[in-house]
């Protein structure tokens, strides 16, 4: 029997004791009156998480819709992160003040190093405890860091990242990464979790939309709320970001969910970020 989901906004509690909605918007790719359109109609469906970046170069439409908004900003979980281009510690904190500026909020909930360049982890790491510490931002953590990077970090962090953002589906499951966060209170968060549609067409995934009858893209959400991922899939699209919020409105059985997690074949859209280590 297939049972309904009492929980109508899943939230996770960070390592640092703040609270993070596990299923958000991710706005890549997103541009103009596109992304104000899809952050307002986002908050109004009920997405509490907004996901932008500074590589994005839409963090300002992000900060209108919050702004334009009627939903309060102390329940609007906004991440930012700093671009490839602003990496070492004092250009680190420049780009904070510049996204900040740019979003015209009162404070950002999650900064993120967006990926792991090679040769200036460490200053740009301090510089975000450094943020932390001064209480510029609410937590700070990182994206595309694998175990190795991960196990670098803890070399010269005084401050473990609250949150590790990945590509992570079934075709990806990097259950090697999902156990280590676990294990050291590190939540994982997965970008492109529906593949950007490519996959979902696969005919074991199918066979659980006609089970449950529920869009691919709602079963795969759905196996990341399950496993405690958060995840920020993309739409601008009114119905899809709607579909993607009913997600939050039934439960996959522990079987189904073991089943998705043999999908894995190592399938990536986005590049590889061991080629950086």
């Amino acid at each position: 029997m297939i049972k309904q989901a009492t929980t109508a906004q899943p939230y996770t509690t960070l390592s640092n004791g703040i609270k993070m909605p596990l299923l958000g918007l991710g706005v890549y790719d997103m541009y103009s009156a596109e992304v104000e359109q899809a952050v307002g109609g986002a908050l109004e469906i009920g997405y509490r998480l907004i996901d932008t970046a500074s590589l994005y170069r839409n963090e300002k439409e992000v900060g209108n819709a919050i702004r334009q908004s009627a939903v309060n900003r102390n329940e609007i979980f906004v991440t930012t992160k700093v671009g490839n281009g602003d990496h070492g510690f004092d250009n680190t904190l420049r780009a904070f003040e510049e996204s900040l500026k740019k979003l015209n909020i009162d404070y950002i909930d999650l900064y993120l190093v967006h990926w792991p360049i090679k040769g200036r982890r460490k200053e740009t790491w301090l510089a975000l405890e450094k943020l932390y510490n001064e209480k510029r931002v609410r937590a700070i953590g990182v994206a595309n860091y694998l175990i190795p990077f991960l196990q670098e970090l803890k070399t010269y962090a005084s401050i473990v990242p609250v949150l590790d953002q990945v590509e992570l589906t079934p075709w990806l499951f990097q259950q090697d990464l999902l156990d280590y966060c676990k294990e050291r209170n590190i939540q994982l968060q997965s970008y492109s979790p529906i593949t950007r549609g490519k996959k979902l067409n696969d005919q074991r995934l199918v066979k659980l939309v006609e089970k449950y009858n529920k869009t691919a893209a709602q079963i795969v959400l759905r196996w990341n709320i399950e496993q405690g991922i958060s995840t920020i899939p993309k739409s601008s699209n009114k119905k899809r970001l709607q579909e993607n919020f009913e997600t939050l409105n039934f439960s996959l059985s522990p079987e189904d969910i073991q089943f998705l997690n043999t999908f894995n074949e190592n399938y990536r859209i986005c590049d590889d970020p061991m080629l950086m280590l």
